[in-house]
């Protein structure tokens, strides 16, 4: 599939300033973000390409790259940029997205300013391998990640002990440094973090032995997940605040489990509608049956007519996958395959021969 140039995904010319890629980006998210658009192909394509085009032009090393050589400019080995071949998948724009604003809440409206103080912790990702037929009836699963959490000695503080978190001399407290320049157009003022503190205002003396000062500790945990009946393949659940935890008392980031869907043994899946392949013999393609068959839940009886012909598709409606977050469920489509035998006993040979001759049974073509 061929590329489109970053700028005209984004909508931008190319000699638009960081701000307003970013305000561009932010549109087509808003747009397309999967949460807005659950089961969309096309508007989580869009996403993704949005994503994309936002994690090069929002940099100014791989924007000039890319502005000298293209796609190719970001590509791996000589002459391209190391390290940056693209196979922008989803879990890649979610975490742009996140990255680039902090998660869904606050780009849509739903957070605060942003806050002085510890920094959040990182978003996590897992993927999760489901059966056909776990999909089909929803499922509760136990999940096992790693991940860093809140130092059970210190408390998160990554101090000794409460007397070794003092003020910050620095910036006095508050997490900033402020510097004064004059000139013939009058005073300004820049503003920076505090490098001491890092913008916390407060200085640890004494470091807690058991995460060296850092508030968090590895450990793996046990989390239940449950996902819903009728989710597909690309579809993800939010975890909020399972993620890992920030340092020095930081919020928690989030965990982004990602649905993967394991190859059924009988059953194909077309969106919400499952396939099966019913393999029948001459003659009950002839003289029709009433067949038991296996659906998603058990089993059931289907009615062949006589005189089917193979390759024709029966339906059985309701019995494929329960339409996510909606009422009904797909339908399961049968395809008859009449068997022919490669082999037949002399028996069968000789009945075939008899029958050759009946026009009803066996046409005369041409």
């Amino acid at each position: 599939m061929v590329k489109r140039d970053y700028y005209e995904v984004l909508g931008v010319e190319r000699n638009a300033d960081t701000e307003e890629i970013k305000r561009s980006y932010r549109k087509l998210a808003m747009k397309y973000h999967p949460d807005r658009n659950p089961g969309d192909k096309e508007a989580e394509e869009k996403f993704k390409e949005a994503a994309e085009a936002y994690e090069v032009l929002s940099d100014p090393e791989k924007r000039e790259r890319y502005d000298r050589f293209g796609h190719d400019g970001l590509k791996g080995g000589a002459g391209g940029f190391s390290g940056f071949g693209f196979d922008f998948d989803l879990s890649s724009a979610l975490r742009t997205f996140m990255e680039g604003f902090g998660g869904f809440d606050d780009f849509f409206g739903g957070g605060s300013a942003r806050r002085r103080g510890p920094a959040r912790g990182s978003d996590l990702q897992i993927k999760l391998k489901l059966t056909l037929k776990e999909i089909a009836s929803g499922v509760d699963k136990v999940i096992k990640i790693k991940r860093m959490e809140r130092c059970e000695e210190c408390s998160g503080t990554g101090a000794a002990s409460a007397d070794s978190i003092v003020t910050c001399t620095t910036c006095h407290g508050t997490g900033q440094i402020k510097q004064v320049s004059r000139s013939i157009f009058g005073q300004f003022v820049n503003v920076s973090t505090c490098p001491a503190c890092r913008g916390r205002g407060k200085i640890i003396k004494d470091k807690c032995p058991k995460c060296n000062g850092k508030g968090i500790t590895p450990v793996e945990a046990k989390l239940k997940v449950h996902i819903p009946a009728g989710a597909a393949e690309g579809n993800y659940i939010t975890l909020n605040g399972e993620g890992n935890a920030g340092a020095h008392g930081g919020q928690a980031g989030d965990l982004y489990v990602f649905i993967l869907e394991a190859q059924d043994e009988i059953f194909t899946r077309h969106g919400d509608d499952i396939l099966y392949d019913l393999n029948i013999s001459i003659t009950q393609a002839v003289l029709g049956d009433n067949v038991e068959v296996p659906t998603l839940t058990g089993k059931a009886r289907l009615k062949i007519d006589p005189g089917i012909q193979s390759g024709t598709i029966l339906r059985m409606k309701g019995k494929g996958v329960p339409h996510l977050n909606g009422r009904g469920s797909g339908d399961q489509l049968v395809r008859v395959n009449v068997w022919v035998p490669e082999k037949l006993s002399k028996e069968s040979k000789e009945l075939f021969d008899k029958l050759s001759g009946q026009k009803d049974i066996f046409p005369v073509s041409g």
